[in-house]
């Protein structure tokens, strides 16, 4: 007989996901400029259901967690401001995501596989990597490469 894997599946590093970031995951989103301090959240930490990356390497424990960037709405203003942690992610069906978005790699966190919804598609592997650059320089890790 051979042993059957109990390794968790589902989400892998580059697919985009929908993910629930509030706590608890039966919390409503409140209305845009409803009451964000009813949630546990604080400040700038997000607080609904967006799409997000998953940037762990694959599955070699089993734990029944990923790690994700968040995704929103990309503005131009995050080129002209130099929002260097601003990945920007364009609208495609690869993506499939429905507007150009960014990745916001300052808001890199671990959640639960119960916190993710439908999958909505991938990176390309030029933009996998410079999400794991863009993090790897907001945890000074490493140096941002020209032309990042």
């Amino acid at each position: 007989m051979t042993k059957r894997s109990t390794r968790v599946r589902g989400p892998r590093r580059g697919e985009i996901w929908r993910v629930n970031f509030n706590s608890p995951l039966s919390a409503k989103t409140p209305k845009k400029w409803g009451p964000k301090d009813l949630l546990p959240t604080t400040g700038d930490e997000i607080f609904k259901v967006r799409p997000a990356v998953v940037m762990n390497v694959a599955e070699q424990w089993d734990l029944k967690l990923r790690i994700v960037v968040p995704v929103t709405k990309w503005d131009e203003d995050y080129v002209t401001n130099s929002f260097f942690w601003m990945v920007k992610i364009p609208k495609s069906k690869l993506s499939g995501l429905d507007e150009d978005s960014g990745a916001d790699t300052f808001q890199v966190k671990s959640v639960s596989i119960a916190r993710f919804g439908a999958k909505l598609g991938v990176v390309t592997r030029d933009e996998l990597d410079q999400l794991t650059d863009t993090v790897a320089f907001c945890i000074g890790a490493a140096e941002m490469k020209s032309g990042q």
